[in-house]
């Protein structure tokens, strides 16, 4: 079992121990941060070894869309700090008994995090050359 704490995030408190931040307004809830916002939980680990399994466990959850079962609200959803420390401390039970099965799921989550960072920056390239052609065609003919 690995071992956190969970709080709400206070932006004028600094951390000594390994944590991340875990986001909990919004239809994003649940996800993990590695920078603090307005909105979000602290996540306090023992050691840097714990911080990483359970930022890459709260990802996993996150991107699986295990958190949306526990949203609250109509106009913000949000997730409460209870249901979210019940749900992690469950997943992570699972999780460490099936260490080898975690630990090849979390290195695919990474590379196609990568591969997604790489897709992004191609696709926002495409929209650039898109601009500069059709800018190019408007000076061009003359009506830019």
């Amino acid at each position: 079992m690995k071992s956190f704490r969970l709080k709400t995030h206070r932006p004028e408190t600094t951390y000594t121990k390994p944590h991340f931040y875990i986001l909990n307004k919004g239809l994003n809830s649940g996800k993990p941060l590695n920078a603090s916002c307005p909105n979000c939980f602290v996540c306090l680990t023992e050691n840097e070894g714990d911080r990483e399994f359970m930022y890459w466990l709260c990802f996993g959850l996150w991107r699986s869309k295990s958190f949306q079962f526990f949203l609250r609200g109509s106009v913000i959803p949000f997730i409460s700090i209870h249901e979210l420390r019940k749900h992690l401390t469950e997943s992570e039970a699972k999780a460490s008994t099936k260490a080898q099965a975690f630990e090849k799921a979390i290195n695919a989550l990474r590379l196609l995090e990568i591969h997604e960072e790489k897709i992004k920056v191609s696709l926002k390239m495409v929209d650039t050359a898109r601009r500069s052609i059709f800018c190019q065609l408007l000076r061009d003919t003359g009506a830019g």
